[in-house]
């Protein structure tokens, strides 16, 4: 690592700590020529995930399309911001172990409504209506019978 201030390249860690729910690692460094301290941030760096969407259509991957949807799913129930920001975080670590390039968004409906159904029926039902495109009431109560066997 260069030093910011003198630009010479021999440069020493001399701390290093995870930050941002291990995402990411802090480093203080110390310059061998000039003596000056310095901080760096390490991340890893990930392909990007392209989303494929039912009409065939590619898009970069976004996350907050993930959280909005869960969100309007837990609308008005007992589900704290943790548990929806636990379980954006498990969504989206199941997406990037899948190690693939693109992916399609019935796959990632499908790993939300999984995790939803384990997390409150009534947000699963919820996002299931919309996300399966429920047409009619009997659509609607076969759902809920496969949740209550």
């Amino acid at each position: 690592m260069r030093c910011p201030y003198c630009h010479h390249e021999n440069t020493r860690v001399t701390d290093s700590r995870p930050v941002e729910e291990n995402n990411s690692i802090k480093r203080r460094r110390v310059c061998d020529e000039c003596g000056r301290r310095f901080t760096t941030y390490e991340q890893i760096e990930t392909m990007p995930l392209i989303v494929i969407k039912k009409d065939e259509k590619r898009e970069a991957y976004d996350r907050s399309k993930i959280e909005d949807g869960i969100l309007r799913a837990c609308y008005k129930r007992p589900v704290s911001a943790e548990q929806i920001s636990t379980l954006v975080n498990q969504i989206e670590n199941e997406i990037f172990s899948l190690a693939v390039s693109e992916v399609s968004t019935q796959t990632i409906g499908e790993l939300v409504m999984s995790r939803l159904k384990e997390l409150d029926g009534v947000a699963y039902v919820r996002f299931a209506s919309v996300y399966r495109e429920f047409k009619d009431v009997n659509t609607f109560m076969e759902e809920l019978k496969s949740i209550l066997k």
